[in-house]
């Protein structure tokens, strides 16, 4: 037996144990612990928990947190094809949590910190940040409402997978909308832009693993 194969073996056993316990965690108990972590987040913020700005902290911590899951779930495919690590059980239900964080992130902006709608549409117009953001936000509701099996069945198969590639422009406008919004140089903003770019960078044919029998 060859090094190579003895080195090989850990690291798969390694990743078979890892997608076993993730096959026994049930979609719906990322719902619960997604829907538990943001009611919480909103005592924080009504009960003074959030510091002296509780609103614009619950926005920004609503936005990053939708943030990190939409890179969660574009990381899904690569991490099948090139780690062998498979979530996409989990997939649909990371992308709609991350959808209804949008949502609160925005909803939390227009009710709680704008209030008026002339103002939020004002915002929307003058501010490039807020519109880039809304883009993405517009982008992500068809996605978030036919994030289910009665809609793959009425569009087809290969029309829902078309329509569910606008999380890639909405990603992209998403870190976009958190580099431009930070006041400043700020690393971490980029960070995520960046982790974005190369995850849909990873989905180039160019880029694509070798399969076996296929010449790169």
């Amino acid at each position: 037996m060859s090094s190579t194969t003895t080195d090989i073996r850990p690291v798969a056993a390694a990743r078979d144990g890892l997608n076993a316990a993730i096959r026994k965690v049930p979609p719906w108990l990322l719902y619960v612990i997604a829907a538990a972590y943001a009611g919480w987040l909103f005592w924080l913020g009504a009960t003074g928990g959030l510091g002296v700005e509780p609103v614009e902290a619950l926005e920004h911590r609503y936005g990053k947190l939708a943030l990190q899951l939409i890179i969660v779930g574009l990381a899904v495919t690569p991490l099948r094809q090139w780690a062998g690590i498979n979530l996409m059980k989990h997939r649909r239900a990371i992308g709609v949590i991350s959808f209804f964080l949008v949502l609160a992130h925005f909803l939390v902006w227009a009710v709680l910190d704008v209030q008026q709608l002339s103002a939020v549409w004002a915002d929307i117009v003058k501010r490039p940040y807020v519109t880039i953001g809304m883009a993405s936000f517009l982008m992500l509701i068809p996605l978030g409402l036919t994030s289910n099996n009665l809609s793959v069945r009425k569009m087809g198969a290969a029309a829902w997978r078309k329509l569910h590639k606008l999380v890639y422009p909405a990603a992209a406008l998403a870190g976009l909308h958190y580099v431009w919004l930070v006041k400043g140089f700020q690393i971490e903003p980029l960070i995520y832009t960046a982790v974005i770019l190369g995850l849909l960078a990873m989905r180039l044919p160019a880029l694509q693993p070798a399969r076996p029998g296929r010449a790169r």
